[in-house]
């Protein structure tokens, strides 16, 4: 099912800012209970994208989940969603303050059913898909996606897509 989904994207003109506005509602108060707070400057002044509304909002939740997965124990979360545009293209980057990732994991988390091991965290639940589903579907939108760390930082993750009017 994974690797057949590409032909079931529904693809049409999607505001970027207001798609990623809705989510960070949505998740305002799942940050909230754990005393974290999400901040968002959503400056691109363009922000016409051609997307699939579902999946696009599927991939800025997920990035989003798992800052709130990988959260450190003793910090209050802090999210940290931007957009912008760049050389005819739409930026958004997620970025929290959570345990990190090693840079000899970073260039792995994209793989299926590859997992940081966290040491002790087996309250982190999931299959290992989630960032290989993210970037199959910014790939499916001709976009890329890299992902910035350090250990006991934070992570940042960087998408850049096709403007509407580039497509």
């Amino acid at each position: 099912m994974f690797e057949r989904q590409k032909a079931t994207l529904k693809m049409k003109e999607i505001d970027a800012n207001e798609l990623i506005s809705g989510v960070i509602n949505t998740f305002a108060l799942k940050v909230e209970r754990y005393n974290g707070k999400i901040t968002s400057n959503l400056e691109a002044a363009d922000p016409v994208i051609f997307a699939d509304e579902m999946h696009l909002t599927n991939v800025i939740f997920n990035l989003m989940d798992n800052a709130v997965k990988y959260k450190k124990a003793e910090e209050d979360l802090e999210l940290k969603v931007k957009t912008w545009n760049e050389s005819g293209k739409l930026m958004i980057s997620i970025q929290d303050n959570g345990i990190g990732i090693k840079k000899e994991n970073l260039k792995k988390i994209f793989e299926k059913f590859y997992r940081v091991h966290t040491g002790n965290l087996h309250d982190v639940k999931g299959f290992g898909l989630g960032l290989a589903y993210v970037r199959k579907i910014i790939l499916d939108h001709k976009g890329t996606i890299r992902a910035e760390s350090d250990l006991n930082v934070g992570t940042k993750f960087i998408i850049a897509l096709p403007l509407l009017k580039n497509n």
